[in-house]
C-alpha cells in the first residue's frame, strides 16, 4: 500500500509537497485517480489560488466525493493551504462558492485592519508563529506534537478559515495583532493555512508526524 497519496487536481504545488514527503522516506504517490486516492492510507489535499477555480478543478476531476469518502471514512487527511480553505462549507472569494463541507464552517478575507486599526496587506506573505487556542497540551497526539510556539512556518494567503465550532481550531497566528485559525482538523483531518514543505525542519517535522497517524 502507498503510504500517502497527494491529490492531483491541476491546483497546486505538487512537486515540493511530494519531494517534503519523499525525504522521510515514505512511499508516496502523485494521482488523480480514486481508487489509488481511496486505498492510501494517508491523503494529501494541496492547492493554491482561487477557492472557486480549486472547486471546479476538483468537480472536473471527479474527485469531490472522493475526498468526501476519505473524510467521512476516518483515513488522516491532510488539506494544505488553499486545501484546508476547501474542507470548510463555503468561501466568500469572488461571490460565494460552496467547499467540501467536511469542517463546518466558512472563508473569509483577512482582516483589512490591524487591532490598532492601521490599514494591512490584502495578502499575508512571510513566516508566521503558532500559538495554540489554548495550551500546547491539545497538541499533543496531532501533527503538531514536536512543534514549539518559537517555531516559524511560511504563509501566503488572502482569505482565511473560521470554523463554526472553536474546537476545530488547534492552533491561530497573529496577522496585525489579529489571531486567525492556522490550523484546523476534525477526528482524521487536519488542515494548515501555512505551507509545511516551504518551511523548512519545522514543516518536515508536521509532515512525519502527520505519517505516524
Amino acid at each position: 500500500m502507498i503510504d500517502v497519496v497527494i491529490i492531483d487536481y491541476g491546483v497546486g504545488n505538487i512537486l515540493s509537497v511530494k519531494q517534503a514527503f519523499e525525504s522521510f522516506h515514505v512511499k508516496v504517490e502523485v494521482s488523480s485517480d480514486p481508487k489509488k486516492i481511496l486505498e492510501a492510507s494517508h491523503t494529501v489535499l494541496p492547492g493554491v489560488g482561487a477557492f472557486g477555480n480549486a472547486m471546479n478543478a476538483l468537480k472536473e476531476c471527479g474527485l469531490v466525493d472522493t475526498v468526501i469518502e476519505i473524510g467521512k471514512k476516518g483515513k488522516p487527511l491532510l488539506g494544505i493551504c488553499l486545501g484546508m480553505q476547501l474542507l470548510l462549507d463555503e468561501s466568500k472569494e469572488f461571490g460565494n462558492t460552496m467547499g467540501l463541507g467536511l469542517i463546518s464552517g466558512k472563508v473569509t478575507p483577512i482582516p483589512e485592519k490591524s487591532k490598532l486599526g492601521h490599514p494591512l496587506k490584502s495578502t499575508n506573505i512571510g513566516w508566521g508563529k503558532l500559538k495554540p487556542k489554548v495550551t500546547t497540551s491539545d497538541w499533543i497526539g496531532t501533527a503538531l506534537e514536536d512543534i514549539n510556539e518559537s517555531d516559524y512556518l511560511y504563509f501566503v494567503h488572502s482569505f482565511m478559515a473560521q470554523p463554526k465550532n472553536v474546537k476545530n481550531v488547534i492552533a491561530e497566528t497573529c496577522v496585525g495583532g489579529n489571531n486567525i485559525p492556522s490550523v484546523i482538523s476534525n477526528g482524521n483531518i487536519i488542515a494548515c493555512q501555512f505551507h509545511p514543505e516551504k518551511s523548512g525542519p519545522t514543516g518536515l517535522k508536521i509532515l512525519r508526524r502527520f505519517c505516524e497517524y
